[in-house]
């Protein structure tokens, strides 16, 4: 498997972790460093897990899960983006007291978990093409880290052009991943 056919796979794989990671950004602008490494490299390992774990896990799991990670991706993205566009309509001085960070353990193994959902496929397909595993989930799971972090730090300009109601904008966008996420595998 070349190099290139891996990072196709990578990229494609990272769009959905790219798209959260500027609706994350936007709607808590300022995100820090530490934010920024949290989200990326969460990301970039659930990445990294669920293609191994399809790997291994073969034909059984992945059949099992199949009829409904559709509807798991859209579930979590919904739940998130519905709290978003919640949060939108808050009072800014009641939400700055109050303000939850995305980053913390429970939204971020949601989101972690609502990202990586095709990377679970994609290390069944690899088994099927009897490759090794390691390499291209190394390369998923950095690619994925990179562009997680590209999107964070696109977040706060895209921001500042969509003005006040950016946390709205960023609930709607992972809204919408979801409703891709479902209408897809309903479609096929």
């Amino acid at each position: 498997m070349s190099f290139i056919f891996i990072i196709g796979i990578a990229l494609a794989l990272a769009m959905d972790a790219f798209a959260v990671s500027i609706a994350v950004a936007v709607a808590h602008h300022p995100v820090t460093g530490r934010q920024t490494l949290r989200l990326a490299s969460t990301f970039g390992l659930f990445q990294f897990a669920m293609c191994t774990a399809g790997w291994a896990a073969g034909e059984t799991v992945v059949a099992l899960i199949g009829r409904y990670d559709h509807w798991l991706a859209f579930g979590l993205l919904l739940f998130v983006g519905g709290r978003m566009i919640l949060e939108s309509f808050e009072g800014k001085e009641e939400k700055e007291a109050e303000k939850p960070d995305p980053t913390r353990l429970g939204p971020l193994l949601v989101l972690g978990v609502a990202t990586s959902l095709d990377s679970l496929a994609v290390g069944l397909s690899l088994a099927a093409l009897r490759t090794s595993i390691l390499y291209p989930a190394a390369v998923i799971g950095v690619v994925c880290f990179v562009i997680s972090v590209i999107g964070t730090k696109l977040g706060p300009t895209l921001g500042k052009v969509i003005g006040r109601r950016a946390e709205l904008a960023g609930g709607l966008v992972l809204i919408a991943i979801g409703v891709r996420i479902l209408v897809e595998h309903l479609r096929g």
